[in-house]
C-alpha cells in the first residue's frame, strides 16, 4: 500500500472506532454495529484512495455505517415476517463531548468484568484496537475460527446478560478503571515479548484511555509505562533472536521522542497524585528511572529503590518484591538481593522467582545456580530466558 493509502488506512481505523461507539448506543447491538461499521470501512478504503478524503470522515462513515445497519434490520426483519423498528437517526456531526463519551461506554462495555480476560483482550483489540479477527487470532496465538468464536461468545453475553453500556459510575470507578488499564497492559506486555501488532494495540489504547481520560492518573500513569517500556522496543532482541538486557542493550536505538513524552506523562501523573500513589505512576517513574539513565553504569539505582518502595505502600506484592531484589543486586550486590529473594512467600511456583535465584546465584558462584535454572525452566520460563541463562552458567 502506498504511503497516502497508510495514512488514509490509519484515518479510517482510527475514525472507525469511534463511529462503532456511537453506533453501538444507537443499534444497542455490538454485533451489529461491528458489521455495519466493517462494511462502511471495507468502502471508505475502496473509494477514498481514489476519490479523495470526504471533509467529514467520521461523518461520511457514521452515515454510510447507519445505512447498512438499517438494511440488515430490515432484511432480518422481512426474513421473519416481522415489521422492523425505525432505528434512530444519528447526528453525522457528533460532538466532541458525546464521541468521547460513546467511547468510553464501549470501554467499560468491552472490559467488563463479567467477561472472562481472555474475552475482554480479543474484544478491545477487535473493537476499540481496530484490528481484524484473524490479526487479533494472529496475536493472541489461536486459530482464526476459534477467535471468531470466541468475540462472537462475549458479544452474545453482554447481549444475553444485559451487561449495560454505559461508563460506570463514580463509586465503580475506580474498581472497573484498573479492569481495563489491567486488560490493556496485558494486551501491551504480552507484545512486548515480540509479537509487534499487541505491542502496537496496546499503546493505542493507552492513547485512548488518556484521550477520553486526561486527568485521571491510572490512564497517565499506564499511558508512560507503555511508551517508557515500548521506547526499547528496537533493543530488545539480540541477533540471534534471543532477549537483551537493560545492561547490554543498544540506548542510542531506543525512542528519544518515546521517552520524553513518557517523562511528561509521569509528571503529570505525579502532579495528580499528591496524596496517594498511583501503582501505574510509580511504575513509570520506575521507568523512566532506566530510560534516562546514559549508560546502564549509571542508573540511578537508589531512585529505583525509594521508587519500589512507595510502590510498596500501594501494591505490596512478592513479585514488587522481587523486582525491587533486581534493583538492590545491582547496588548492594548479589547476597543482599539473594537473601531478599529467599525470603519472599508464595513464589515456589513462578518461574522468575526461580530465574533471579539462578542468577544471583550464578554471580555468587554458587553450584546451586544450574538446579535454580531447572526449576525456573520445569515452572515454564520462556524458551529463550532459558538459553540466555544457560550461556550466562556455562561462562564461567
Amino acid at each position: 500500500m502506498s504511503g497516502t493509502g497508510d495514512a488514509v488506512a490509519r484515518l479510517v481505523r482510527n475514525e472507525g472506532t469511534r463511529v462503532l461507539a456511537t453506533l453501538v448506543r444507537v443499534t444497542g447491538s455490538v454485533d451489529l454495529a461491528e458489521d455495519a461499521v466493517q462494511d462502511a470501512v471495507v468502502r471508505a478504503l475502496e473509494t477514498w484512495p481514489r476519490d479523495g478524503v470526504p471533509e467529514n470522515p467520521r461523518g461520511w462513515l457514521l452515515v454510510a455505517a447507519r445505512r447498512r445497519a438499517v438494511d440488515v434490520v430490515r432484511r432480518e426483519a422481512k426474513r421473519l415476517g416481522k415489521e422492523a423498528d425505525a432505528m434512530p437517526a444519528v447526528d453525522p456531526f457528533p460532538d466532541p463531548v458525546s464521541v468521547r463519551d460513546d467511547l468510553l461506554r464501549l470501554v467499560f462495555t468491552c472490559c467488563h468484568p463479567a467477561l472472562s480476560l481472555d474475552a475482554q483482550v480479543a474484544l478491545a483489540l477487535r473493537t476499540l484496537g481496530g484490528l481484524s479477527t484473524a490479526e487479533v487470532a494472529r496475536a493472541l496465538l489461536v486459530p482464526e475460527a476459534t477467535m471468531a468464536k470466541r468475540l462472537t461468545r462475549a458479544k452474545q453475553k453482554i447481549a444475553q446478560a444485559r451487561i449495560p453500556y454505559r461508563v460506570p459510575s463514580a463509586e465503580e470507578l475506580p474498581a472497573r478503571l484498573a479492569g481495563v488499564a489491567s486488560t490493556v497492559y496485558l494486551i501491551f506486555n504480552e507484545g512486548y515479548t515480540g509479537r509487534a501488532t499487541l505491542a502496537d494495540g496496546g499503546v493505542r489504547l493507552a492513547r485512548l484511555l488518556v484521550s477520553l481520560m486526561p486527568d485521571e492518573p491510572t490512564a497517565l500513569g499506564l499511558l508512560a509505562l507503555v511508551l517508557l517500556q515500548d521506547a526499547r522496543r528496537a533493543a530488545r532482541f539480540l541477533p540471534d533472536g534471543s532477549p537483551a538486557l537493560l545492561s547490554v542493550q543498544d540506548r542510542s536505538s531506543w525512542d528519544a521522542s518515546l521517552v520524553k513524552e513518557g517523562v511528561e506523562l509521569v509528571g503529570r501523573g505525579l502532579r495528580r497524585t499528591p496524596a496517594v500513589p498511583n501503582a501505574y505512576v510509580v511504575q513509570a517513574a520506575i521507568a523512566a528511572c532506566h530510560d534516562l539513565a546514559p549508560t546502564y553504569a549509571e542508573t540511578q539505582w537508589d531512585a529505583v529503590i525509594s521508587w519500589y518502595d512507595v510502590l510498596l505502600t500501594v501494591q505490596d506484592t512478592p513479585v514488587v518484591r522481587l523486582n525491587r531484589a533486581a534493583a538492590v543486586a545491582e547496588r548492594d550486590g548479589p547476597a543482599a538481593a539473594l537473601a531478599l529473594v529467599d525470603a519472599l512467600p508464595g513464589l515456589a511456583e513462578y518461574p522468575w522467582w526461580h530465574a533471579s535465584r539462578a542468577e544471583l546465584l550464578h554471580r555468587l558462584g554458587s553450584a546451586s545456580a544450574a538446579e535454580a535454572l531447572a526449576r525456573a525452566e520445569e515452572t515454564g520460563l520462556p524458551a529463550a530466558h532459558v538459553a540466555h541463562l544457560r550461556r550466562r552458567l556455562e561462562s564461567r
